[in-house]
Order: structure tokens, then C-alpha cells, then sequence
């Protein structure tokens, strides 16, 4: 046979989990039709030796709605392997979205996922339903995109302006469960919903999918029950399935897969990681299909008081960290808003926050002080801060905010910080590891290296799990979830969706700051080391990093849409 691509004297690693095996991989038109020692013609061959050739990854849980209109990579996942990426999570997809609500719909994803509204405010909605929204965007595509159809973009539809005012009637349920058909009907990987009681608009109010009641999502997943596809996803679920069990129920009720945010270690909640393992243990243990996702990643925050959503919820704070900076630093220096700041965030006196623990001081460090007397501060906690000058927190903080007229530098992180927690939830069977958020909180955080981490920290410096094992958890077990039976493993006949990596040498680098969004809008970026090359429907898209102009993705479509329309 004659191949386009003849990858050749590689280490296969083909997702399975099985032992991995030397030998070369032959493509034809987009798939892979052979592995072996083959030697027939190719249109080119490339020289594996001495590298991994396994599964392109799947980066499952993105926010690239809008960035994929201007960034048809979706950088920067591929830079890490990844050949899909799946976004619509935590029910905020950009359709359905009626003639003249796109900017107030845009205002749902920017303040969740962090994305600046003057970037947002760039994009052209040339679609209204979500088939178009799919089919505008099947093709120009670097890597494979997979879509979810986000509840708070139904329900925005439906109610307007009250969906964030009251539950839903029966005929708007009716109307909601007729959009959700349509976007299954065109394809869509699934349907997602939040639980996540941190998820507000801009204006400090709960996005409209924490608006709707269990009755409004059951109805929602039965669609996807009567069509047989597709699965559902939720941001927040952790807290739900912990209080009553909703993830597992609504699996139950509907028979398809729920995979929710997120299994993690946190001090903000200590402990709980292991009572949520016991948990899906039982519902798993009954046949089951509600499985949580975890992250590799250390999830921090690097923030200025300028813009941060660290203290968003509580009820003092919030409204000032929406405020013009003016406002904010004549807020932080008037002794009565401080006094309050403490009963709420140092006393708790309101009860637990959202997004701080009861000792946020201790995991919250100077990076970079703006002034020069006060880089002696940088790499010490605000705790250690506050007791060298004899302050309380607040004092300490806000005093600093002021002199440095909110430019200060911080690093915080509080999830994922117990290697021991962590090496337990990577190794988890039940828990689907991903959750990169790539495309989100984009001047805060990056989490594109997932898959680098996990294969360098994890694997090889660690060694929690075999190099086979990962592969398999970063490629075959999200392709399963998620419906994308073509993709996943190296076999003869599936997509020729291909990683090649340098196992010795592969892991993430050190974040960079970017200005390349439109309107020169600030961007975190993860740099990968080691990926040599990732190949997308046969296709090489980046060859040491470096894009060789093809743009190879499609829009990944479920089983309905394959049986009835492909």
C-alpha cells in the first residue's frame, strides 16, 4: 500500500493501556491503515525513533466558543497534544442566541470563564440556532472541536430576561426540551447544565442555569434519552452529587453518562475528597454512569485587585471587585468597608465563601510588588506578610492595594496543593482526568498542560501510573465517554489522530504573558517541551511546535447525527 504518512520505528502507545510495542504506523486518507513493520511508498515518512507515537489527546472540558472564530488551532491545546477539544461546558454555549441578546449572552461566558468583554464584544454572531452555530464552524479548523449545548443559552432563549427570576412553565420546558433536540439532531456531544454556585454575570447574579429546578434539567435529559445519545455534563456537580446525589440520579433517570466538576483536593473543604471517592464508589458499584473529572494541574490564580473573581460571592466584597479601580481604592480605604471585609472574609461570620478558604492568607503570594520597597515581599504568603509588619489580614492586604494603587502581583492556590491527595485522584478509575479549562480564565490561569504534566511530574518523575496507563486516560477513556468511537486508540480504521512525543523530555513550561487576543487583550500562555508533532485526520498540524498551515479539524458530530445524517 501506498500511505500519505509512514510513521516509522516508533514506540506505540496505542491507548488501550496494553504494553506499549515498536513499530511503525502506516495513514491513508485520514485513518490509519496499518501498524506493523511496513514498507510501502509513502508521501512522507517521518523518523519516530527513540519516541512515543500514541493517540492524539483529548482535551475534554474547554471554554474555545468564541476564541475558535478567531483561532481555529484553539491554542493553546494542541501545543500539549491535543488533537479535540470540547467546549459548551458548564451550560454556556454562544447558541442558541436570539438577534440582538448576543452581547448579554456573551456577558454569561465572559464573567464565568473570565474572558475579557471588550475581546467577546469583537465576535461576529453570523448564527442564531445551534445547528448553524455547528455548521458555521465545520470548517477552518486546525483541531477537532466537540460541542455541548449549554442551558443557559436555552434557557436565555426561551424566558429572556426572567430566566434569572424564577423557574420555568411547562410550555417553556417544552420549548427549552425542542432546542436541546435540534442541537442533539445536528450533533451535539451532549447537553450541560450548572450546579456551581459561584457561576454570576457581571452584575453579581446567578447565571440562568442555577435558575432552573431538578424538574427543568430531568426534562432536559430525557431528550437525550430518547434519542440515545449524547452525554451530560455539569459545572459545579461536585456539590450536588455530595448533597443529594443529583449527578447519579439524573444518570440514572435518563441512562447516559454525567460527568461533572470536579474530584480535587481543597482546603477549602479538607477531607472531602475522600468522602467524595466513597461516594461514587457506591453509585459506580450499582452500574452507574455519573463520573467526576480531576486535573493533574496545581489550580492557581494569578490576579491584581484590578481584576480578580477571588472574592466573588461574598456579599461585601463582590460588588466592589465589580467597581471602577477609583471606587475600589476609596472602598478599601474607608475603615467601616474594612471592618466588614473581616466579619466576612477573615471571621466568616456569613458562613464558608465560594472561593477562599478559612486560611486563604497562607496559600495567597506576593509574585510581583509594583514598588521597589516592597519586593521583599515577593514569594511570602500575605499571612507571613501581615505578621512581619504587625497587621491583620485585611489591614495588611488593603494597606498594600492602596501604596501600590491595585497593581500588585498575586499568585493563589488552594485546590490540588497535597501531592499524596493528588498521586489518589490521578489513579482513580472512576474520575476522568482533563478539565484543562483551556480557553477560560485567560488572565488568571492556564491549564493547556494537563496532558505534559501528567506525563512528566506524574509518570515519569512520580511514577503514580505506567506510561501506557496515562496514555489510555488522556486519549481512549475521554473518547468513550464522550461518544467519539473513531478516535482514541491506534488501530487500524480509526481517525489517524496521532501524538508524537519525546518521552524523556515532554512536560509544560513556564507561563508567558501574550497580548495577541483581539483588541491586544492579555493572554496567559502554557508553552509545551517534547511534542514533536501533532497530527489531526492525517494530517500534520504542528511539527515542533510550529504550525505547518494546514487546517485538518472537523466539527465532531454524536452517533444520532452519524446514523441518520453523515
Amino acid at each position: 500500500m501506498a500511505y500519505d504518512l509512514l510513521i516509522r520505528g516508533g514506540r506505540i502507545v496505542d491507548g488501550s493501556g496494553m504494553p506499549s510495542f515498536h513499530g511503525d504506523v502506516g495513514v491513508k486518507d485520514g485513518k490509519i491503515a496499518e501498524i506493523g513493520k511496513l514498507s510501502g511508498p509513502a508521501s512522507r515518512t517521518i523518523n519516530a525513533a527513540g519516541l512515543v507515537v500514541a493517540p492524539g489527546f483529548i482535551d475534554n472540558h474547554c471554554h474555545y466558543d468564541a476564541q475558535v472564530t478567531w483561532d481555529p488551532l484553539c491554542s493553546f491545546s494542541c501545543d500539549h497534544g491535543a488533537t479535540s477539544v470540547i467546549f459548551g461546558n458548564c451550560s454556556l454555549s454562544l447558541a442558541p442566541v436570539r438577534k440582538g441578546s448576543e452581547r448579554r449572552l456573551s456577558e454569561f461566558l465572559s464573567y464565568v470563564e473570565a474572558i475579557p468583554m471588550e475581546v467577546l464584544d469583537t465576535l461576529e454572531f453570523t448564527w442564531e440556532t445551534f445547528p448553524e452555530y455547528l455548521d458555521q464552524m465545520d470548517h477552518h479548523l486546525g483541531v477537532n472541536v466537540g460541542n455541548l449545548i449549554g442551558h443557559t443559552a436555552v434557557r436565555y432563549y426561551v424566558m429572556g430576561d426572567d430566566c434569572q427570576k424564577r423557574t420555568a412553565t411547562d410550555d417553556e420546558i417544552k420549548e427549552m426540551q425542542g432546542l436541546v433536540r435540534d442541537g442533539m439532531k445536528a450533533g451535539a456531544l451532549g447537553l450541560s447544565v450548572s450546579r456551581n454556585q459561584g457561576h454570576f454575570d457581571p452584575q453579581g447574579v446567578h447565571i440562568p442555569a442555577i435558575w432552573a429546578d431538578e424538574k427543568e434539567i430531568f426534562a432536559l435529559g430525557d431528550v437525550l434519552r430518547d434519542l440515545g445519545t449524547g452525554l451530560i455534563q455539569s459545572g459545579g456537580g461536585n456539590g450536588a452529587e455530595m448533597k443529594d446525589a443529583l449527578m447519579s440520579r439524573l444518570s440514572e433517570a435518563t441512562g447516559r453518562t454525567v460527568v461533572y466538576n470536579n474530584l480535587g483536593q481543597t482546603m477549602r473543604r479538607p477531607g472531602q475528597w475522600q468522602k467524595h471517592m466513597a461516594q461514587v464508589d457506591a453509585t459506580t458499584a450499582k452500574g452507574i454512569c455519573a463520573f467526576p473529572m480531576c486535573t493533574p494541574n496545581r489550580i492557581t490564580d494569578y490576579f491584581t485587585m484590578r481584576n480578580t473573581q477571588t472574592f466573588r460571592g461574598l456579599p461585601v466584597w463582590h460588588p466592589i471587585c465589580l467597581s471602577s479601580p477609583e471606587e475600589m481604592l476609596k472602598a478599601y480605604a474607608d475603615p467601616e468597608v474594612r471592618k466588614k471585609l473581616h466579619e466576612e472574609a477573615v471571621e466568616f461570620k456569613g458562613g464558608p465563601a465560594i472561593g477562599i478558604c478559612s486560611t486563604w492568607w497562607d496559600y495567597m503570594v506576593v509574585q510581583t510588588a509594583a514598588l521597589e520597597k516592597n519586593k521583599w515581599m515577593e514569594g511570602k504568603t500575605l499571612g507571613e506578610i501581615a505578621r512581619a509588619q504587625g497587621k491583620d489580614i485585611i489591614d495588611a492586604f488593603l494597606d498594600l492595594a492602596i501604596e501600590e494603587h491595585l497593581d500588585t502581583e498575586w499568585l493563589h492556590g488552594e485546590n490540588n496543593v497535597d501531592d499524596e491527595a493528588v498521586a489518589k485522584i490521578l489513579t482513580y478509575p472512576n474520575a476522568i482526568i482533563g478539565l484543562s479549562d483551556g480557553g477560560a480564565h485567560v488572565q488568571f490561569q492556564s491549564g493547556f498542560g494537563f496532558s505534559t504534566r501528567l506525563l512528566s511530574e506524574w509518570v515519569r518523575d512520580k511514577k503514580i501510573m505506567s506510561l501506557e496507563q496515562a496514555v489510555r486516560r488522556l486519549t481512549f477513556e475521554s473518547a468513550a465517554i464522550f461518544g467519539l468511537y473513531d478516535r482514541g486508540m491506534l488501530r487500524p480504521g480509526m481517525v489517524a489522530d496521532i501524538v508524537i512525543f519525546d518521552p524523556d523530555t515532554v512536560k509544560p513550561l513556564p507561563l508567558e504573558v501574550l497580548h495577541d487576543f483581539p483588541t491586544g487583550a492579555k493572554r496567559i500562555k502554557e508553552p509545551a517541551q517534547g511534542i514533536h508533532m501533532t497530527i489531526v485526520n492525517g494530517e500534520v498540524l504542528l511539527e515542533d511546535g510550529k504550525h505547518t498551515g494546514a487546517l485538518p479539524g472537523r466539527v465532531l458530530r454524536n452517533t444520532y447525527y452519524d446514523a441518520n445524517d453523515a
